[in-house]
């Protein structure tokens, strides 16, 4: 089993019945940095991005990035990636097949080589999720695609723009597509884009590098090719999934939490469901506070792309369900392994069913301590926070917590510093 920057056999203990109050300052968004960081590729020189979160996936984006012929260095959250005008064009297996997020490398590539080869990348198991739309797209532009050896190969003289409509809205599509167009010749109009915070945190950037691009939020994006691009220094958008985690923990809890360094607006649909559950919130221009006295009320999610309820919020949304008067269902309609995380929680005492892409919760005043394990970043995140609404004085050991470290900085101490009580062993 491959590990991230932490110990294998690493596991967290988490005791019972604790009640989250405090302050949470947000960093930048995991799914925002490390896109960036590929983005960078696309200019000659050295990009400086600041607000990068210190989790395990950024210097593995980081290797892949040396990798690729460029000097990389970090200083607190500030990362500067030096760019040569000649790069390598292959990103080994080694470095990529450690995390999802290095196939974004792929789009730049194509853009400055004309000749991408990246292996085929690993990462969370949460369910299938093939590059056919990012081929797809690439060959629209005039690149030729195909898998060789376990990589996707990009082939392409100078790409030119073209009208292309994903057959559902891809985040890593919309970003490798993007990421290609801004150097093709001519217009690309890319219908059902993704429309998530990060995206629109990626255009800016492309445009902050002198790109031509217009429609980020929306369904449509439309870019105007251009020759080059220069340097820049952005700041990353904060991460909401995180800022959703704190909010959901001091909803589980009966706590009181102000998260900082978010934009209320890119979690307004999952702020609306804790409000529905009985929790009181308060939103202010760059964060917002959530307060729950008694125990919440049972609410229906179901998981759809932006601006829907984020399927990186599921595992919180159950733990809350959980613990929550009434019944639940869940209904996932992004990812169709996301569901073992179900299986951990029901270890803790959930009373829950699945049937398909459907998950009925009802409700419990308190779930009990077990062993569990975690599959991924957010269901890693989520059996912590069911942890702590154990009986006072259980103990939860959540294992394979590597996982955790790589979508949230600074996790223990965070809890520990809102009055939980969660150890960190070997």
């Amino acid at each position: 089993m491959w590990l991230a920057g932490g110990v294998g056999n690493e596991r967290f203990l988490v005791k019972g019945g604790a009640t989250l109050n405090g302050q949470v300052q947000i960093s930048g968004a995991k799914n925002s940095v490390l896109k960036l960081m590929g983005a960078a590729l696309l200019a000659e020189g050295t990009t400086v991005l600041t607000n990068c979160p210190e989790i395990d996936d950024v210097p593995l984006m980081q290797k892949v990035l040396e990798g690729l012929g460029c000097s990389v260095t970090r200083e607190g959250d500030r990362i500067e990636i030096t760019v040569p005008e000649e790069l390598s064009h292959h990103a080994d297996f080694d470095a990529v097949r450690q995390f999802r997020a290095s196939v974004c490398v792929l789009g730049p590539l194509t853009a400055r080589t004309r000749n991408a080869i990246v292996a085929l990348p690993g990462g969370d198991a949460i369910g299938s999720r093939p590059l056919d739309m990012h081929q797809a797209g690439l060959e629209k532009l005039g690149a030729r695609t195909y898998i060789h050896h376990g990589c996707v190969v990009a082939e392409a003289g100078r790409l030119k723009g073209a009208n292309i409509k994903l057959d559902f809205p891809s985040v890593g599509a919309t970003e490798n597509i993007l990421t290609a167009a801004v150097l093709a010749e001519g217009t690309t109009v890319l219908d059902n884009a993704a429309r998530e915070p990060e995206i629109v945190d990626l255009c800016e950037m492309l445009v902050e590098m002198g790109a031509k691009i217009s429609g980020a939020g929306s369904n449509t994006i439309t870019v105007e090719g251009v020759e080059k691009l220069h340097p820049t220094e952005h700041k990353v958008v904060g991460d909401r999934i995180i800022a959703g985690t704190w909010a959901y923990a001091a909803a589980m809890t009966g706590g009181d939490i102000t998260v900082v360094g978010i934009n209320p607006k890119y979690l307004h649909l999952p702020l609306e469901k804790l409000k529905n559950a009985g929790a009181q919130v308060e939103t202010y221009p760059q964060g917002f506070r959530v307060h729950m006295d008694g125990r919440p009320q049972g609410v229906n999610y179901q998981t759809l792309p932006y601006p829907g309820f984020p399927t990186d919020m599921q595992p919180m949304a159950i733990a809350l369900s959980a613990v929550s008067e009434g019944t639940s269902v869940l209904t996932e309609n992004v990812f169709e392994s996301r569901f073992r995380f179900v299986d951990e929680m029901i270890r803790l005492g959930t009373d829950a069913t699945i049937d398909g892409h459907h998950v009925m919760i009802r409700g419990k005043e308190s779930l009990s301590s077990a062993p569990v394990w975690s599959s991924d970043i957010r269901a890693g995140a989520g059996l912590v926070l069911a942890g702590l609404c154990t009986e006072e004085g259980d103990v939860t050991e959540v294992h394979d917590v590597y996982h955790i470290d790589r979508g949230y900085p600074g996790f223990v101490e965070t809890l520990n510093a809102l009055g939980a009580s969660v150890e960190r062993v070997s």
